[in-house]
């Protein structure tokens, strides 16, 4: 499958490039600027994901983002924004415009990893379908669609540092503290009527945490909070 990785610093690009290589075999294709992948994409360019720096010279990935989601045919192609740690408004906002999530520099592998089996794993467990309506979680809260897409974002968000933060606690043999930050996840679905979502987290042998296995669960849940937010904007229209 393709992944599109852009970025106009060619260091940055080719460690992205690297990290994304070592959790499988895809066929990387890269792009200098926003302005160059868009150019690639009007020509018949269709990844299967795209990795997009946030700030560039000539298109920015906010701008490429807007351009992506207003097209027809690639508007579905989940696009991942690789930031700093100071862009956290901009990335709530292109959240709001439809990325699907983001990467933090310096890269970490799992960040990394969780994008990619979260949208390239042909075997998806289905835990996404299984989910309360967004009209009777709306009338559950008490709240408007706009404000679930702001919940499920900053789940979303949460669900992005769990996975580098979960993974260091077991390779430090930190059994307790991992389950305590998969219960924290666990309430967060419910809360949100992700029934399958929790369910995922709940297959999760207590006391026994694997980083395979959570990490799996999260690729799920992550899965989850997507199709569920997809659904909000598609009733909300």
């Amino acid at each position: 499958m393709k992944v599109l990785v852009v970025d106009d610093d060619v260091v940055s690009r080719m460690v992205l490039m690297h990290l994304i290589d070592s959790c499988g075999s895809f066929d990387i294709v890269e792009a200098e600027d926003g302005a160059d992948a868009w150019q690639q994409l009007e020509a018949g360019l269709r990844p299967a994901i795209c990795f997009c720096d946030l700030r560039m010279p000539r298109l920015s990935g906010m701008e490429l983002l807007q351009r992506v989601k207003a097209h027809a045919e690639i508007n579905s192609m989940p696009f991942v924004l690789v930031t700093s740690a100071n862009d956290k408004d901009t990335v709530l906002e292109a959240t709001k415009a439809g990325a699907a999530g983001y990467i933090v520099k310096p890269f970490q592998a799992e960040q990394v990893r969780v994008h990619l089996v979260n949208f390239l794993d042909q075997a998806a467990s289905g835990y996404e379908h299984d989910a309360e309506t967004p009209a009777d979680t709306l009338r559950r809260l008490g709240i408007n669609a706009e404000r679930l897409l702001v919940y499920l974002s900053g789940f979303q968000n949460q669900l992005n540092a769990a996975s580098g933060d979960l993974q260091a606690m077991l390779a430090k043999g930190e059994q307790a503290e991992a389950q305590v930050r998969i219960d924290r996840l666990h309430a967060g679905c419910v809360t949100l009527g992700l029934h399958g979502a929790a369910d995922a987290l709940k297959s999760v042998a207590p006391g026994q945490l694997s980083n395979e296995a959570v990490q799996a669960a999260l690729a799920d849940v992550l899965r989850a909070v997507i199709h569920q937010a997809g659904l909000v904007r598609q009733e909300s229209a």
